[in-house]
């Protein structure tokens, strides 16, 4: 007799809408729980990476640890969306942006409350966990 394997389908607590429900970085989630915006780096060449990796495609080993997203980051370039994919309509108009984090970039929303005309390339954020509707999480940029 062989057991029922449980599927961690952790993932699907990701995001307003969350189109992946099952992947091999589903400890991400758990982070975002308890107020951490993880990234992975492969133990055996460094390499990082936002969104996590379970394996890396370097050197195409799997033997990644976690690392906080945490400090300063530095706004690369934002734009405001006036229409949204499926799943999205209901949260427009919204910012997306990519913040430079010096070895690794991370992109993702700014926060709602900052306001459109507070928002300047260069200007320093950090990344912070958004809990949405449904018990489900993201992260966003908040001005630093």
């Amino acid at each position: 007799m062989g057991s029922i394997k449980e599927m961690d389908d952790r993932f699907k607590k990701f995001g307003t809408v969350s189109f992946t429900s099952t992947t091999k970085i589903n400890d991400f989630i758990d982070y975002l729980e308890n107020g951490q915006v993880m990234g992975t780096r492969c133990k055996v060449c460094g390499l990082v990476f936002f969104p996590p990796r379970a394996d890396c495609y370097q050197c195409l080993a799997s033997n990644m640890e976690w690392f906080e997203v945490a400090g300063r980051g530095q706004l690369v370039t934002y734009s405001k969306l006036e229409f949204a994919p499926v799943g999205f309509q209901e949260d427009v108009p919204y910012c997306i942006a990519l913040v430079d984090y010096g070895d690794y970039k991370v992109f993702g929303r700014i926060a709602g409350d900052v306001p459109e005309g507070d928002i300047q390339i260069g200007m320093e954020v950090k990344t912070v966990v958004n809990r949405v509707a449904n018990e489900q999480f993201n992260y966003v940029f908040q001005k630093a």
